[in-house]
């Protein structure tokens, strides 16, 4: 695990992290609308939502700005991406709380609504479910929870030919050939990717219901479920 954060700790890739997911995961910003609407359709007027995965601040700025009567608690286990979120976040800050650590660092709860997008990918099936276990204990119930991250046929070759499709949007999105080949060897050794299938599995496997699809794109999946 902490060769995973390594990437994540360096204040300085910290602070150019915005420059990132944009290009490399299709339809960022639709994606965080899309979250915000299934989030809004289960969740009050000041819903109080938990973001695994809130490092860099990206996913919060969208939700507070789209939603002001909304209020935040973010977790993260790399201080420098929780530091990055304080300053993405600017203002909207002061309606966010920012947890350093794992899920079992957040609060108990009772939250309204929870998402954990670009984030379980890192995670091996016994670490992720262990975490959608204790998130699900975190929220009342029948509350929506929102999950995206990689995840894709894992089976050769289907497994090469979409991680060459991978690096292939994100140099026609601006990325250097270079470094986009680079991201798809860290992808390739470094993510603990499972199918679309095994994915659902494992939220029905934590308690999570009615798990539905709503965002497929490329290497990347997108769920929507009930606590």
């Amino acid at each position: 695990m902490d060769d995973l954060l390594a990437p994540f700790s360096d204040p300085v890739a910290a602070a150019r992290y915005a420059d990132g997911p944009v290009r490399f995961v299709p339809g960022l910003a639709d994606l965080h609308r899309m979250a915000i609407l299934l989030l809004a359709e289960r969740s009050p007027e000041d819903a109080r939502i938990l973001v695994l995965g809130a490092g860099g601040g990206l996913e919060l700025k969208a939700f507070a700005e789209a939603r002001p009567g909304w209020s935040f608690d973010g977790v993260d286990p790399a201080l420098a991406m929780l530091e990055q979120a304080s300053r993405t976040l600017g203002p909207l800050a002061r309606r966010v709380r920012l947890h350093q650590g794992y899920i079992h660092d957040a609060p108990r709860g009772p939250f309204d609504a929870a998402t954990c997008l670009l984030t379980l990918h890192f995670l091996a099936p016994k670490a992720r479910l262990e975490t959608l276990k204790a998130l699900r204990q975190r929220l009342r119930p029948g509350a929506p929870f929102v999950a995206a991250h990689s995840s894709f046929p894992q089976v050769e070759p289907q497994r090469r030919t979409w991680l060459a499709r991978y690096a292939a949007f994100a140099v026609a999105a601006g990325v250097d050939p270079r470094d986009a080949e680079r991201a798809r060897d860290m992808v390739e050794r470094g993510l603990e990717a499972l199918p679309p299938e095994q994915d659902e599995a494992l939220m029905r496997e934590a308690g999570f219901s009615n798990v539905n699809l709503f965002y497929a794109a490329f290497t990347w999946r997108g769920w929507v479920a009930e606590a």
